[in-house]
């Protein structure tokens, strides 16, 4: 059986120093959130993290000082994409710690407890929120999705057929502008129609949103590059970082698998773009337009 001479005191350290940044982080998040519920979770999470720092101080008689660049890190993380997004994000870089303490002895008496209080943790913050960018994460698939799917299809095909990037831009602008209300029409209507908890006109904004953010996206290298196909290839990177990062954040926030969603809209967005860039093709050589 291990002791605590067998284990090096640089681990023990690192799980103490974890324990208080994340006591800081929790505390500037329950400082900073509405909700007398969601307030009392954190401060209590906050509590434990506190409490296992202690404990662990017992054995290291050390005081160590929190990650300020880890607590600046994860509070900007939640402002920025939610709350849901960085706890869960925060705890799935703590499960790394699961090695260290499986490397611990079971004498120490304290250990349970602790490996068990994360667990509630972890339990506790699944039903911790309900963040309109998390409840509405269908809506902005929505929109996502048809923008980047429709409007690299859109895009391909006038590209080669128009030859120019203003016309291109100009006509991607007003077609990603149509397609965005009509979306946003779309998912009103249909929330309306199917009773729930989600508000017809949030999920309607949430649509709409997404598909112009990703238009404005999309189109600003056919303003910004002269050349028109590197203007289509850049817009074709910007798209593949788009799906990548939002597909990400999907699979943190609701625990979902990451590489076979990316894989499936890459492989979406650039099969309609390839069609379309040969229908423009065709139409090129149909209506006599000349580069």
């Amino acid at each position: 059986m291990k002791n605590l001479n067998d284990i090096k005191p640089g681990h023990i350290l690192a799980l103490q120093k974890n324990e208080l940044t994340e006591h800081y982080i929790y505390k500037k998040l329950a400082a900073g959130i509405s909700g007398v519920k969601n307030r009392r979770v954190l401060s209590q999470i906050a509590d434990d993290e506190l409490r296992h720092y202690n404990v662990w101080k017992v054995y290291t008689r050390q005081d160590v000082k929190p990650s300020r660049i880890k607590i600046w890190f994860f509070t900007l993380i939640c402002t920025l994409f939610g709350l849901t997004f960085g706890i869960k994000l925060m705890e799935k870089a703590e499960k790394n710690a699961g090695d260290v303490y499986s490397h611990l002895p079971s004498s120490i008496k304290e250990l349970q407890g602790i490996v068990s209080d994360e667990e509630e943790h972890e339990q506790a913050l699944i039903g911790l929120l309900e963040e309109d960018r998390i409840k509405y994460t269908g809506s902005i698939v929505l929109g996502l999705n048809d923008a980047l799917v429709e409007l690299m299809g859109v895009l391909a095909g006038l590209t080669f057929a128009l030859q120019d990037s203003r016309y291109v831009a100009l006509t991607g602008i007003i077609t990603g502008f149509a397609a965005a209300l009509s979306m946003a029409a779309s998912e009103y209507l249909s929330t309306k129609a199917e009773p729930g908890a989600k508000n017809p006109f949030k999920a309607a904004f949430y649509t709409g949103t997404a598909y112009i953010v990703t238009v404005v996206v999309l189109i600003t290298p056919y303003l910004l590059i002269p050349s028109l196909y590197a203007a289509l290839g850049t817009a074709f990177g910007v798209s593949i970082c788009i799906i990548a990062f939002f597909n990400f954040y999907v699979s943190v926030a609701k625990d979902l698998p990451f590489k076979n969603r990316f894989m499936e809209m890459v492989a979406l967005s650039f099969g309609v773009a390839t069609l379309s860039f040969l229908a423009g093709m065709a139409l090129r050589v149909v209506f006599g337009i000349e580069p």
